[in-house]
C-alpha cells in the first residue's frame, strides 16, 4: 500500500495494482510504437521524401505556399504537437476531475489510429491530405501519452517505476519492430505478393499500423482503471481549470529546487533527442551515400532504423539498471554527455556504414533516455493524487520542447542545409547537461531521495 495526498491535502492510501494490471499498462507502449516506427521513423518518411521529389526539385506546395520537403515534414509535426501542448492542459484537468483520463487516452488513441488508416490514401497527387492525416496522426500519438504516463505514478510505488517505465519502452520496441518486419517483407519484395504498384506496399503499412494500434490498445483500455473524481472547483471555468491547475503545479514545482532544475534541463535536452528521433529517416535519405555515391534508399533507411529500435531494447534496461546502482540524475548526465557526441559525429557522418554505426549509438541511449527521465519525474514529483495535471505540466514541457526544436530544425534546414541543422540541436545538449549537472548538485546537497541521485 502506498500513501499519496487526496483532493484536500490530506493523506490516504491508494491500491497497489497487479502485475497484470502493470503489463496492461505496458502493453499500450506494443499498440502504439508501431505509429512511432514505421509513421514517424522509417516507412512513411522515405515514401514521403520518394514522391516529393520531382524532377530533382524537394520543393512542395501546402495551402498555396511553397516549402522544401523536409521542412515542411518538419513544420507539420512540431503544428501537431504545438496544438497537443495547449490542449493537454485542458483535458488532462477534466480527467483528473472527472476521473475519466482512460476515456480521453481512447479518444486520442483513435483519432490517431484512424488517421494512420487513412494515410492509405496518400498519394503524391493528395500530398495535403497526407500532411494532414500525418498530423492528426502525431496528434492523436502524443495526446493519448499524456494521460498513459500519468497512470504511472498511481499503478507501481516508487522502487518499481524505473523498471515499469522501462518494460513499456522495451514492449514498445518489439511489438514495433514485429509490425516493421511485416511491412518491411511487402515494402521490399512486392513481387512475391503480385504486386506491381509501388506506392502500395507504403499505404498498406500505414493502413496495417492503424488496425494494429487500433487492436492492441483494447488491453490496457480492459485493464487499467477508470480513475478516481477529485475535489471540483466551481471557481473556475471548464476550459480555464486546466491552466489554473498548471499554475497550481507550477507553483508546487517553485518550491522544489531539485524538481525545477530538472524540468528545465528536460526541457533542453529533450529539444535534441526528439528533434533527432523524428528527423533521423529524412537526414540520411537526404545527407548520406552508400559506398558507390548513390542516397540510400528505403531499404538501407529502414535497416537502419530497425537497428536503433532493436538496441534501443538493451539500451532502455542497461539504462535502468545503471540508474539503480549510481543514481538516476547522474546516468542521465552521461546519457546527455553521449548524446552531445551523436550530434558531432552525425554532422561528420556520410557514408552508409557511419550511419549505421551512429544509429547503433542512437538506440543505446534513445529508449534509455526516454524511459530514465520519465521515471525521474515521477520520483521527484511530490505525493500527490492530481498525476494527470503533474504529468500534463511534463507533457507539456517536452511538448513545447519538440515544437522548438523542430520549427529550429526545419528553419535552419530551408535557409542552409540539414547537416547544420543537425549540428545546431548540439547547443540543446550542451544547455541541458549544464543544468541537468546542477540538479544533481542540489540534489546531492539536499540528500534528495538516494534513488534518484
Amino acid at each position: 500500500m502506498e500513501t499519496v495526498l487526496n483532493g484536500q491535502g490530506q493523506t490516504a492510501p491508494t491500491k497497489t495494482f497487479s502485475k497484470k494490471v502493470q503489463n496492461a499498462w505496458a502493453m499500450y507502449d506494443w499498440a502504439n510504437s508501431a505509429y512511432n516506427l514505421v509513421i514517424t521513423s522509417t516507412i512513411f518518411p522515405a515514401y514521403y521524401a520518394a514522391i516529393t521529389v520531382t524532377n530533382g526539385s524537394d520543393q512542395v506546395q501546402f495551402m498555396g505556399r511553397t516549402f522544401k520537403n523536409s521542412a515542411m515534414f518538419d513544420y507539420a509535426i512540431a503544428t501537431a504537437y504545438l496544438i497537443i501542448a495547449f490542449l493537454s492542459p485542458i483535458l488532462s484537468s477534466i480527467a483528473d476531475y472527472k476521473g475519466n483520463k482512460k476515456r480521453f487516452m481512447q479518444l486520442f488513441c483513435y483519432i490517431g489510429a484512424v488517421s494512420c488508416c487513412m494515410l492509405y490514401s496518400f498519394k503524391a497527387d493528395t500530398l495535403e491530405l497526407g500532411i494532414i492525416c500525418s498530423t492528426l496522426a502525431a496528434l492523436g500519438y502524443c495526446g493519448s501519452l499524456v494521460f498513459y504516463n500519468a497512470y504511472l505514478p498511481e499503478i507501481a510505488p516508487e522502487e518499481q517505476r524505473d523498471k515499469l517505465s522501462a518494460k513499456g519502452f522495451a514492449y514498445g520496441y518489439i511489438g514495433s519492430v514485429l509490425l516493421q518486419i511485416v511491412c518491411f517483407v511487402f515494402v521490399l519484395a512486392p513481387g512475391l505478393f503480385g504486386i506491381t504498384d509501388s506506392s502500395f506496399p507504403p499505404r498498406l503499412s500505414f493502413l496495417l499500423v492503424g488496425i494494429w494500434w487500433l487492436l492492441f490498445a483494447q488491453i490496457p483500455f480492459r485493464r487499467l482503471p477508470n480513475g478516481t473524481p477529485l475535489a471540483q472547483h466551481p471557481e473556475h471555468g471548464l476550459l480555464t481549470n486546466g491552466f489554473h491547475e498548471l499554475k497550481k503545479v507550477w507553483q508546487q514545482i517553485k518550491q522544489m529546487a531539485v524538481l525545477r532544475l530538472y524540468l528545465l534541463a528536460f526541457f533542453f535536452y529533450s529539444m535534441g533527442v526528439q528533434t533527432v528521433m523524428l528527423a533521423a529517416t529524412l537526414f540520411g535519405s537526404k545527407e548520406i551515400k552508400k559506398g558507390d555515391g548513390s542516397p540510400l534508399g528505403m531499404q538501407e533507411l529502414i535497416t537502419a532504423i530497425l537497428i536503433i529500435q532493436l538496441v534501443a531494447i538493451l539500451g532502455a534496461n542497461v539504462i535502468a539498471r545503471l540508474a539503480v546502482k549510481y543514481g538516476n540524475l547522474k546516468v542521465l548526465l552521461g546519457v546527455v554527455i553521449v548524446w552531445i557526441g551523436i550530434c558531432v559525429a552525425a554532422y561528420y557522418t556520410t557514408l552508409d556504414t557511419e550511419f549505421y554505426i551512429l544509429a547503433t549509438v542512437v538506440g543505446l541511449v534513445m529508449g534509455g533516455i526516454q524511459s530514465l527521465s520519465r521515471s525521474t519525474y515521477a520520483k521527484l514529483m511530490p505525493e500527490t493524487k492530481d498525476t494527470t495535471s503533474f504529468f500534463s505540466f511534463y507533457d507539456v514541457t517536452e511538448k513545447l520542447a519538440i515544437v522548438l526544436g523542430m520549427f529550429t530544425f526545419g528553419y535552419i534546414d530551408e535557409i542552409m542545409d540539414m547537416r547544420t541543422a543537425i549540428f545546431s540541436l548540439l547547443t540543446f545538449f550542451v544547455i541541458g547537461a549544464g543544468i541537468l549537472y546542477l540538479a544533481y548538485a542540489k540534489a546531492k546537497k539536499e540528500r534528495t531521495n538516494s534513488t534518484v541521485i
